[in-house]
């Protein structure tokens, strides 16, 4: 809708992220860079909006809603991951126990805020003035500690909460896959028994998602659950997909054809059947 006016390089920032998390570089350095380019972005980002006048309230909900927390919550995840991999210890069982209480600490933070979260994931609107126009008076229970970068003119009652779920949920599945991926001697490996030769899926990255989505709605894979069906699949099939699944799930909803390559992959089939 108005996403292009805020983000006019979204694309160059996405292909270097993309890049960045190919590269065969250490976590460590992956977030940092990822950081850096992020941190750049937003400030660049903030002086727009700072000279910005918005159309009217609904652009503006639009974007301390949708767009800003989208952003910001990819720089929280890697600020975070950078801050988590600097300070993870050495052994299984202190990394397990280290991550399980990040994890832990991810789902207290969600229980304290369960209204909002309930509010946001049902898309509910008629607090939307309140909690994403600036300038109005805050009724949260809960206040956020976060203050960096905190400017009135930029920010809102529950923009960077937005940002923080949104940034939790890849942090959950980060830390998930970390800890499954634990061997008893510290040492990360695969547990599903890779095949050693990979094919290169050459379909669009949207595509597969709809496809792994529908996997897993239907239980194919049985109770594998999803963040390791997305991890097996994208190690398969030789590509790199977003690991925020919920905002995956979220632009396959808003689609005006929810399903086009489920389709696509029907027809194609009847029409070798000589049914089409």
């Amino acid at each position: 809708m108005y996403a292009s006016i805020y983000f006019p390089s979204k694309k160059e920032i996405d292909a270097k992220i993309e890049q960045i998390e190919r590269s065969e570089i250490s976590m460590i350095t992956k977030s940092l860079e990822a950081s850096y380019i992020l941190t750049e972005a937003f400030n660049q980002l903030k002086a727009f909006i700072l000279s910005y006048k918005f159309k009217d309230e609904e652009e503006e909900i639009f974007f301390f809603k949708d767009a800003k927390p989208r952003f910001c919550s990819r720089l929280i995840y890697y600020r975070k991951v950078y801050n988590i991999e600097m300070n993870r210890p050495t052994g299984s069982d202190k990394q397990r126990e280290y991550l399980s209480e990040i994890l832990n600490d991810i789902n207290r933070y969600n229980c304290k805020r369960l209204d909002f979260i309930r509010y946001y994931r049902s898309s509910s609107s008629h607090l939307d003035s309140l909690y994403f126009l600036r300038g109005q008076t805050n009724a949260e229970q809960y206040l956020e500690t976060f203050r960096h970068e905190f400017d009135q003119n930029f920010s809102t009652n529950c923009d960077f909460k937005v940002a923080k779920i949104l940034a939790n949920d890849m942090l959950s599945a980060y830390l998930m896959d970390e800890i499954e991926l634990l061997t008893d001697n510290g040492i990360k490996i695969f547990t599903n028994g890779f095949p050693a030769s990979k094919i290169t899926w050459l379909g669009s990255k949207a595509e597969l998602q709809e496809q792994i989505f529908s996997w897993d709605s239907a239980g194919t894979f049985g109770k594998v659950p999803l963040t390791q069906l997305f991890d097996y699949i994208q190690n398969v099939f030789n590509i790199q997909l977003d690991r925020n699944l919920s905002r995956s799930f979220d632009d396959l909803k808003i689609r005006n054809s929810p399903t086009p390559f489920l389709d696509k992959l029907k027809n194609a089939l009847l029409r070798r059947m000589g049914r089409k």
